[in-house]
């Protein structure tokens, strides 16, 4: 592949930009990366479009959880564990992801975020506060099982893996959206490690516009953490809300020919 074009590099850095802010607070940076990478570069494969949005994410997730680690300090006898198994899920998904037709996922992408934004608007006091529903092993196995079917997700094919994560670690298990997204960045470090450890290998990853996304999605993924810690969880569920919304009428329209 040729060169990018000055321009086309700077539609990449704003979109890693907007990308590590939204995902830093809510997740789903992959749904702007995505397709700003299918945009500006029509003619790349499958593999090369999501291998190179993993290293604009795992930038942005450095930055992000290193703030939340710092600032909230979530429990890492949680996040560690469903990191791990997160990690081992991505092997797998993007190994899955080299070998189907992404063409199918944006259908069920889309009945996921419609469950998702419909249970989070019934429940408006979903995520407010910390309420954990299970704890001692069953909390943690279950942190595990969410951790290991998104990360499978997310190395198959990944937009709006961080969302998924944090609505798992809201309504599944109690936590407030402020702590979820602090965990969720910790295991969505492992799923982009994951997915890249089969990737960049197998010569996918378009390093220039990688290094491009990479350095904006770093600097959006810290600004994000901070203004969500400096905002509280009921700003995070707003954003999460408007974000969800925003994919749904994209995907929507997607799949019903309407762009």
């Amino acid at each position: 592949m040729n060169d990018p074009e000055l321009t086309t590099l700077a539609l990449m850095a704003l979109a890693g930009f907007v990308a590590g802010w939204i995902d830093a607070v809510v997740g789903g940076g992959g749904l702007i990366q995505i397709p700003a990478l299918l945009l500006g570069f029509p003619g790349a494969s499958p593999a090369q479009v999501l291998a190179t949005n993993k290293i604009g994410s795992i930038a942005g997730t450095v930055a992000s959880a290193t703030t939340y680690w710092r600032r909230v300090r979530p429990d890492l006898r949680t996040a560690l564990p469903m990191a791990a198994v997160a990690y081992v899920g991505a092997i797998g998904g993007a190994l899955i992801g080299l070998n189907i037709p992404k063409s199918a996922f944006n259908p069920i992408i889309l009945v996921m975020l419609v469950a998702v934004g419909g249970y989070t608007l019934a429940k408006p006091a979903l995520g407010t506060d910390t309420a954990l529903r299970w704890d001692g092993t069953r909390h943690t196995v279950t942190a595990m099982l969410v951790g290991f079917v998104i990360g499978i997700y997310d190395g198959a094919l990944g937009p709006g893996t961080g969302s998924f994560m944090v609505f798992a670690l809201v309504g599944l298990m109690g936590y407030a959206f402020l702590e979820a997204s602090a965990k969720a960045k910790i295991a969505n470090f492992a799923t982009n490690l994951g997915a890249l450890t089969v990737f960049a290998p197998g010569g996918h990853v378009m390093w220039k516009v990688g290094a491009v996304m990479a350095a904006a999605n770093l600097l959006g993924g810290y600004v994000g953490a901070r203004t969500a810690v400096s905002r509280g969880s009921g700003f995070v569920r707003v954003v999460f809300v408007v974000v969800v919304a925003a994919f749904t009428i994209r995907i929507g329209g997607q799949v019903l020919g309407v762009w």
